[in-house]
């Protein structure tokens, strides 16, 4: 109780949606709890001489959901109350009206004091809480087992008949730090490959099966970016491993054809019923057509070849989910993306999806159309909602998500997945592709199976992105300057568009020169923009996150925050509502999910990764957030599902895909109703950012051994290492089409490009 200057404040009057209540504000460790009495009133609006006893009812907020606080001061004199307005993570908006100044404060102060100066995940309220029946009996931490799942899958160490074996090389966490213990590779890749094949990739997040289709044997991959760098470095082994992935499938499918390089002609349309038994043709928008047809060309065209049957010849891709100039800005610093010359048996696409800065800067915006929510009932501002850009970063997710099942449900290819480190948008992405191309994942304990795996094993930096420690930048006093930042702070002047190319070159410099121990170039970015040489006895050492989680002092670093993992439970939402009858959970799961993200009420979501969990006894000191949806499963059930599994049966199909010209508002989640957030003139509002009928594609460029399709796509690498200096990358920055004719997803401005990839390399 040391941190509570006031434990009890009575006569508080609590603004909410335009009402008023008065009420008691009761703050403990880990809430603040709102409690008020309501009365019965007859038809004439007076009290009834008998009135009956009634319940108090209670509003409980968890301290680190709270995401903005503003303390307004009003001096005695004034005759006005001083207020505590509160925005919350899970888009509660309250105001707290206080009569007295000084008690005002105190609240403040606790508050701030409960929720950004505890210094450590485990003074959180995981670490305490006791849960009651029938949460008591679930333990939620066994519901998901490794290779239970890999089993599931058709992959064990008894069984190779898929080509796949489980490596045991991570096994204490020594290999990949932020990976899962249990690491499914082919069956024709030793352990001594995957150790060196591991050093040309971030993180040593190398590429990792995360899901084989049972009918086809095409797999999904994983990976971060490789170290490819300006002196266009490769690695034999990563390229090996690639090529083994891709090549799993050949001995067990004879109905597929591998190829080098697409085919120059292509129907996405045409199916002659060859190969296994599949889901019925799907309706195919112009968009979908017009991005398998860009894969199938690969940046060109063979007039001469013959139609090729639809699903009969394998177009592996390598998916690069970040913007096409964003991905080659990151050689500067030693980092990038494949150069396709040393991987002919693969088609690269670029999918365009921003970076985790302008997905919290969009977030930002929808709050700015919501944030009067608590002083009044008036509907959001639908200008500012659009301006936000929020829809059309789910829709071009889910575009993405699409694309990639497409390709290994209907065109029978393997599909490698990467961004920059691998836990943000790939999470996305792979976890996305998986609930359309499996049914299981569509079930309430498939979607848990499929959380434990794609972001709790794989790795997704939680504590990072979501701030359970909160920032004191989140608390204001206003006409009060404190902390030197505004509420809502964006990027420091030395990382602002103005300075990012420029702190890439130096960062680039540093990078060639050896002798520079001190780094002070380096930008500061969680590590995404460390030079990194392959050759160097330290690369080893910047396979993993700064360490901070497991002792010291911990902080929230506000630009590290992102909602990755809010943006995945929404497009789940959007396949949930054009699919409602192919999902068992409900959308209120999705909900109280999100909300259980931020609570930290359980133990799940605190850590970054399965090593940080492990060494933290999380599965002993806390409880499972699994506990709380098994115990209260009927809740959360969805009355239209239909469990029937039937390709032969138009709605009963296996696969599901994504309709981006219906992406929608999740009004529920922000507190509103349908008419407010998806009207008529909303609806209208946001199909001018996704084009019409949500027409503009994800892609942004299409790249093989041969040829490049896309306006900004990178130019030839030197054919012998780079010795141009800085002169040499600021020609290649240039030579990236900024400038010339249209950019990228439907004739972005060169300014708007140049700023794209400026936010990247912050």
């Amino acid at each position: 109780m040391e941190r509570t200057r006031i434990a009890k404040v009575e006569d508080v009057k609590l603004i909410r949606r335009g009402e008023q209540l008065e009420g008691t504000l009761h703050l403990t460790p880990h809430h603040l709890i709102f409690c008020h009495t309501p009365t019965l009133e007859d038809e004439s609006g007076s009290l009834p001489e008998n009135q009956p006893k009634v319940r108090p009812k209670e509003l409980w907020i968890t301290y680190p959901i709270i995401q903005i606080c503003t303390l307004r001061p009003s001096p005695l004199a004034s005759h006005l109350p001083s207020s505590i307005r509160l925005r919350c993570r899970d888009f509660t908006f309250v105001c707290f009206c206080f009569n007295d100044e000084k008690k005002a404060r105190d609240v403040y102060d606790s508050i701030k004091a409960w929720t950004c100066k505890l210094g450590r995940i485990e003074k959180l309220y995981a670490f305490s809480y006791q849960p009651q029946q029938p949460e008591k009996e679930v333990n939620g931490w066994n519901i998901y087992e490794a290779r239970k799942e890999w089993r599931r899958q058709g992959i064990s160490d008894k069984s190779v008949d898929k080509s796949w074996r489980i490596s045991t090389i991570n096994t204490d966490y020594g290999f990949s730090p932020t990976y899962p213990a249990l690491l499914p590779v082919p069956t024709t890749i030793s352990d001594n490959t995957l150790n060196y094949a591991g050093r040309y990739r971030s993180r040593v997040r190398l590429p990792i099966l995360t899901y084989l289709h049972p009918v086809n044997n095409c797999s999904v991959t994983r990976s971060s970016q490789p170290l490819v760098g300006v002196r266009q470095n490769r690695s034999i082994q990563d390229e090996k491993l690639l090529l083994a992935i891709f090549s799993t499938s050949h001995s067990n499918d004879g109905l597929v054809e591998p190829s080098s390089t697409p085919p120059g002609s292509h129907s996405p349309r045409s199916s002659d019923g060859d190969g296994p038994s599949m889901s019925p043709e799907p309706s195919f928008t112009d968009t979908e057509a017009l991005e398998d047809e860009m894969i199938a060309r690969g940046g060109h065209e063979d007039k001469g070849e013959k139609p090729h049957v639809y699903g009969a010849q394998q177009h592996n891709l390598i998916v690069d989910a970040r913007p096409t100039v964003n991905a080659y800005a990151m050689q500067a610093v030693g980092l990038g993306s494949e150069n396709m010359d040393n991987y002919r048996f693969a088609t690269k696409v670029y999918l365009g999806i921003d970076n985790i800065h302008v997905m919290r800067d969009s977030l930002n915006k929808v709050i700015d159309a919501l944030k009067e929510s608590d002083l009044t009932p008036l509907a959001p501002n639908r200008d500012i909602l659009a301006k936000s850009g929020w829809i059309k970063h789910i829709a071009n997710m889910l575009d993405g998500a699409g694309l990639i099942a497409r390709q290994v449900g209907l065109q029978h290819s393997h599909v490698l997945i990467h961004c920059s480190d691998g836990w943000d948008r790939t999470s996305q992405l792979s976890a996305l592709s998986q609930l359309c191309l499996d049914p299981y994942y569509r079930t309430l304990e498939g979607f848990i199976v499929l959380v434990e795996k794609d972001w709790l094993s794989f790795g997704h930096m939680f504590a990072h992105r979501s701030g359970f420690l909160s920032s004191e930048k989140w608390f204001s006093i206003e006409n009060e300057r404190i902390g030197g930042d505004s509420v809502r702070p964006g990027f420091s002047s030395d990382s602002g568009p103005g300075h990012a190319l420029e702190n890439a070159l130096l960062s680039a410099k540093g990078f060639f020169n050896k002798n520079n121990k001190s780094r002070d170039s380096l930008a500061d970015s969680d590590g995404e923009m460390q030079p990194v040489d392959m050759d160097s006895p330290s690369a080893k050492r910047l396979s993993s996150p700064n360490k901070g989680d497991s002792g010291g002092k911990h902080i929230t670093k506000v630009k590290e925050t992102s909602p990755v993992f809010h943006q995945f439970l929404d497009a789940t939402y959007q396949l949930l509502y054009q699919h409602p009858t192919r999902f068992e959970f409900n959308e209120r799961f999705l909900r109280r999910l999100l909300y259980h993200l931020y609570s930290c009420q359980y133990g799940t979501f605190l850590y970054n990764n399965e090593k940080d969990r492990k060494e933290s006894h999380v599965a002993e000191k806390t409880r499972s957030v699994w506990d709380y949806f098994l115990s209260r499963k009927e809740q959360f059930l969805n009355n239209q599902y239909n469990a029937t599994i039937d390709d032969n049966e138009r709605g009963h199909e296996r696969l599901i895909f994504p309709k981006n010209g219906e992406v929608r508002w999740w009004n529920e989640l922000f507190g509103r109703t349908d008419a407010e957030m998806n009207g008529r003139a909303a609806l209208y509002a946001h199909a001018q950012g996704l084009g019409d009928n949500g027409s503009n594609t994800v892609l942004t460029g299409v790249e093989t051994a041969e040829d490049a399709a896309g306006p900004t796509m990178a130019p030839a690498s030197p054919p012998n290492g780079f010795a141009g200096g800085i002169p040499t990358i600021a020609a290649g920055v240039a030579a990236l089409g900024i400038g010339k004719g249209k950019g990228t997803r439907g004739g972005k401005s060169p300014s708007s490009l140049r700023d794209e990839m400026e936010v990247e390399m912050q």
